[in-house]
This record gives structure tokens, C-alpha cells and sequence, in this order.
């Protein structure tokens, strides 16, 4: 669990890497600078932990491209405070991101091998969501809305209307959507029925699985 001046020097050089691809939010910049990714990842990639790619981890899943988290997570609009569902623990960094911003995180997870290990894993780091929950993210968490954030770190073929109706108005749902590849998409919710979309672009995510436990 050693995190050295090097590989400092190195997450501060994935800082620069994200902001030259358009990351303009200092908070978000500063989030990826301060953890410790090659903690996240099996020792075999450590040399890549701070390369601006995707890799694989445990249950046949992925940790996001850093840029692609820290897009996500600028989208989001996190403000000190705010209730943030994350839908997709995975290996926790996106996790860390948004606990680094102040948020009260949930964090659905429904990859039980992984469930168990992030919840180990994260509190040794100094990070606490509000809750890690094994579960299906596609019916959110009702008994905890609504969030001011709803984000969702797999592609999903659809948006799930539970996440919709678990926003707080006012609040930022960001999910990729698609099949193979998916466009990131954000919704505002600005009245009970009344939600504003926009589009931007097209990223790869692994699956959003449903009711598999």
C-alpha cells in the first residue's frame, strides 16, 4: 500500500493528460491527482496505472479511463455534501473521486467478488461512502432518495426509469447508453416530469447487468 514520490509525479502527469483532452474542473483535476490509482489495480499493471486507459480487474469487469471518469464526474456538478448514487462500484476509484469532492456516496455493486473487496479495500484508503450496497443498480435505491447526482459507470442499453424518478429536482443523472458503444448522456431533472437531455459523444463501457443476483 506504498505510494511514493514517483508515483505522485506520475498521477500529476495524468493530470495534465486529462486537462489537455478538455477537463477543465479543478476539484475533478485535483481528485485524480490525489489518489493513489495503482492502488486500485492487480500489481501486474502497475506501470500502467497512470496511463489515461482502461484495464482489466476482478469478475471480468474494468477501471474506467481516467478521463473518462473524471468527464463523468464534471458533468455531475458535485457540490459538497450532495447525496451521489453510483451505480457500478467496480474497483472503487470513481468511488474515491466523488468521496474526494465532499459527496455522500451510494455505491451499488452487483459483482459480488468485487463488492466484497472494495468494501475492504476503500475505508483502508481513508474512504467512506454513506453506503456499499450488493444489489441491482438498474432499480437504484429508493429508500435513500432522491440524490442530486445519479451516476452510472457501465453501458447500459437503456435508461432505467427508477433512476429517473430517484432524482431530486434540479439533480444530474450521467449514464452511457448503447449496445457496443454508447453515447454519454446527461439528464436534468427540472420538474416532476420534466427533464432536460443532452448528448456528448461516444465512449465503451462494460455492461450494466440487471438481476443476476
Amino acid at each position: 500500500m506504498k505510494d511514493t514520490f514517483k508515483h505522485k509525479g506520475l498521477r500529476q502527469q495524468l493530470v495534465d493528460t486529462i486537462r489537455d483532452k478538455g477537463i477543465t474542473d479543478e476539484k475533478v483535476l485535483k481528485a485524480i491527482g490525489n489518489i493513489p490509482r495503482h492502488l486500485f489495480m492487480d500489481s501486474g499493471f502497475l506501470d500502467h496505472a497512470y496511463q489515461d486507459k482502461a484495464f482489466p480487474i476482478a469478475a471480468d469487469q474494468t477501471i474506467s479511463q481516467p478521463f473518462t471518469v473524471a468527464f463523468q464526474t464534471e458533468l455531475l456538478r458535485v457540490k459538497p455534501g450532495d447525496n451521489i448514487l453510483e451505480i457500478g462500484t467496480g474497483s472503487g476509484y470513481q468511488t474515491a473521486v466523488l468521496c474526494e469532492l465532499g459527496a455522500k456516496v451510494f455505491s451499488i455493486e452487483r459483482q459480488l467478488e468485487l463488492f466484497k473487496l472494495t468494501s475492504k479495500f476503500l475505508p483502508k484508503l481513508g474512504y467512506r461512502p454513506k453506503k456499499l450496497i450488493f444489489g441491482d443498480g438498474y432499480i437504484g435505491l429508493k429508500e435513500e432518495a432522491p440524490f442530486d447526482g445519479i451516476i452510472v459507470t457501465a453501458g447500459a442499453p437503456f435508461v432505467p426509469r427508477p433512476l429517473m424518478s430517484q432524482l431530486k429536482i434540479g439533480g444530474r443523472l450521467v449514464i452511457p447508453v448503447g449496445e457496443n458503444v454508447q453515447t454519454m448522456t446527461l439528464f436534468v431533472r427540472n420538474g416532476p416530469k420534466d427533464f432536460e437531455k443532452h448528448e456528448f459523444g461516444e465512449f465503451r463501457f462494460v455492461p450494466l447487468l440487471e438481476d443476476k443476483n
